[in-house]
Order: structure tokens, then sequence, then C-alpha cells
């Protein structure tokens, strides 16, 4: 085994060092906006009519989660040297 391939990190823990961070940021800023913004009300604003609290919640859980994953995959992505970008 080469010195390079001892290197390489397992794609399981590539996915962990995204998708934990991004989640642990997502509970942090829904709870933020949702102490600020009652989400009910502003999908009222937008004619999302019939949303419940949890499911308010729950959209401004996953969206947060998505912009936040998003996020940590494109810094892992451009922290490679170019060379090594296929």
């Amino acid at each position: 085994m080469s010195a390079e391939q001892s290197k390489e990190i397992p794609v399981v823990q590539k996915i962990i060092s995204v998708a934990w961070p991004s989640f642990v940021m997502a509970g942090i800023a829904t709870i933020l906006v949702t102490t600020l913004f009652d989400p009910v009300q502003v999908a009222h604003c937008m004619n999302y009519e019939g949303v419940n609290r949890t499911g308010a919640y729950s959209m401004t859980f996953f969206s947060f989660w998505l912009l936040t994953s998003t996020s940590c995959a494109l810094t892992c992505y451009f922290r490679k040297p170019s060379s090594e970008i296929k």
C-alpha cells in the first residue's frame, strides 16, 4: 500500500464530515430564525395555506440543512488543490 492510498479518507467519513456540521448549524439557525419569526405566519404570507406548526418548523429546518450542507460540501470540494479536482 502506497503512502498516497493510506491518506485516502473513506467515503462515509467524507459524507459525515459534511452532514454533521450542516445538521448542527441548521438546528441553530432554525432556533434563531423561529425565535424571531413565526414560521406559520411566514408560510401564510407566502400563500401556503394549511401548513401546521410542525410542518412549518420541519420545512424551515430542512431548508437550512440543505443550504448549510451545500455550503459545507462546496467548502470541501474547493479546498482541494486544483491539480486534484477532476
